[in-house]
């Protein structure tokens, strides 16, 4: 009866969206200092233990990238609250406030990101806006900074996460812990874990691997949080070398958060421009990024 109760709940009058918003804990503006002291703390062990973990250029590129999206996402908050509580309020099926719904909240959330990570992955117009998290050939810390200033036009896919009728408050919540769970995993000091959670969890471990540039790892460990979805989706890669980090094709201006962002942008419409036929320029937008690269080579042989 009490999972039956949580159903059913009143519209939000729009008069109390403005304090609605303002009662939604800010997780990652209090998470922020503890970040920035880990980052600190990982530079300077590295440093002192002579590893090379780090590179300057793309650590101002990767704070840059952070400090970008910051200032964007706090104007995109308001936008995207008021979306999430129109769906809310036109679905019958609304949800209590209550807080035990952010478990369930929380696993469909992170199943709808592995499918959003993966389509990333598959479709160049999306990759354009998952590349700058890829683009850097050291792993460290500030490597969770590291996201596109566009990257906020995936939240179409999670749409279905608003439509099961989820509290704007839940959902927004939800949100946030799954990008801070995103930040521990971007180290190479955290080596394997035990069995059982790694079989679970997406861990430093599982991520590296998605992050490794070698032919084995691409498209592979999608998982935010749970990396069972790998294991049950088939893109499953257990980490067995040292993860090669970066791009096919290393990117310039490493430290330029413009040329991080918008340099598979310009690649593109370059692609586009010189492509002939519709079929062709098509593919160029949408077709999958390894074919597209392979087909590249294949014309530079040519």
């Amino acid at each position: 009866m009490k999972f039956l109760e949580v159903f059913g709940a009143e519209r939000i009058p729009w008069e109390r969206i403005d304090d609605i918003k303002d009662s939604a804990p800010e997780v990652i503006v209090w998470a922020i200092p503890a970040m920035f002291f880990f980052v600190l703390v990982e530079l300077v062990i590295s440093y002192k233990q002579n590893k090379n973990y780090y590179d300057k250029k793309e650590t101002l590129g990767s704070v840059g990238l952070g400090l970008g999206n910051v200032l964007i996402s706090t104007w995109i908050k308001v936008s995207l609250f008021y979306m999430a509580v129109w769906i809310y309020n036109i679905v019958p099926w609304r949800m209590e406030l209550n807080w035990w719904t952010l478990v369930p909240c929380y696993v469909f959330f992170d199943f709808c990101s592995y499918w959003t990570h993966r389509i990333s992955h598959s479709q160049r117009f999306w990759w354009a806006t998952h590349v700058a998290h890829h683009s850097g050939e050291h792993y460290n810390l500030t490597v969770s900074f590291r996201l596109s200033w566009v990257q906020y036009l995936k939240v179409i896919f999670l749409f279905p996460v608003a439509v099961m009728g989820f509290h704007p408050v839940i959902f927004f919540v939800t949100n946030q812990i799954a990008i801070l769970f995103q930040f521990w995993v971007h180290t190479e000091y955290i080596r394997r874990l035990p069995r059982f959670f790694e079989y679970i969890f997406a861990t430093p471990s599982n991520h590296r691997v998605h992050h490794g540039s070698q032919e084995k790892y691409i498209d592979k460990n999608f998982g935010a949080t749970f990396i069972f979805w790998d294991r049950m989706f088939n893109t499953y890669q257990k980490e067995e070398e040292q993860a090669v980090y970066g791009i096919t094709h290393n990117i310039e201006h490493k430290a330029n958060p413009l040329h991080i962002n918008f340099h598979e942008y310009a690649d593109m419409l370059r692609d586009v421009k010189h492509a002939r036929g519709w079929k062709r320029k098509l593919f160029y937008i949408f077709g999958s990024p390894t074919r597209i690269a392979n087909a590249k080579k294949q014309a530079q042989r040519a």
